[in-house]
């Protein structure tokens, strides 16, 4: 069973297609300033031992951010998160290793340290975040263990998330009290709202 001393490894999930963002790469996306992928690894970093970027394109602007990048090891360019999170366990140092969007610029503060209290108190394999209404499937902790499943699952065609997930011992971590946290962004208009939502908050500071 896992202590709570072991250390957390962080990944930021960027290699998805973005077809509502007209394909645009969502890290890249300019959001209050700076490229939005900016906002996850400012709140993410602080709460893990070490940051990896999963991107399938742009991986010399990923990198210019100062952190390792890694793609895809799947067959096709978007296979989905769980490709990402693969490409992640197969890189990480530690047993335990969280995962982020690069599109949730207003992430829990306090996400790696609930998911793991949770997954060490339930004996859980992987533990999800949910805002009390929906799964948040790709804001997860999981144990590096779980790779080889994972890659099976993936070779055979495997890729819904949930579906995946519930094979595991699976730990149910409620952030109701934070749904906010949540929001991810998916085209240029919502992008734009939450630009002028930040700084109205920045102009209340």
């Amino acid at each position: 069973m896992l202590s709570n001393q072991v250390v957390v490894e962080g990944v930021i999930l960027a290699g998805g297609e973005a077809r509502r963002m007209g394909g645009d790469d969502k890290g890249l996306v300019m959001l209050a300033g700076k490229p939005m992928i900016q906002h996850v690894i400012e709140r993410i970093s602080p709460q893990v031992s070490s940051l990896t970027i999963n991107a399938n394109r742009n991986a010399l602007r990923y990198s210019d951010m100062g952190y390792p990048v890694v793609a895809d090891q799947q067959v096709g360019e978007f296979p989905g998160p769980l490709a990402g999170m693969a490409a992640g366990l197969s890189v990480s140092q530690s047993d335990l290793v969280a995962f982020v969007p690069c599109d949730a610029p207003l992430l829990p503060l306090n996400l790696v340290e609930r998911l793991k209290d949770a997954l060490i108190e339930q004996n859980a394999e992987i533990a999800v975040a949910h805002d009390g209404e929906y799964w948040q499937p790709v804001f997860v902790l999981m144990q590096r263990s779980l790779l080889p499943g994972l890659e099976n699952f993936l070779n055979g065609d495997g890729r819904k998330i949930m579906h995946w997930f519930q094979q595991q011992k699976l730990a149910k971590v409620v952030f109701s009290d934070d749904v906010e946290a949540f929001e991810n962004v998916n085209t240029p208009e919502h992008c734009q709202r939450l630009e002028r939502m930040m700084s109205r908050e920045l102009a209340h500071d």
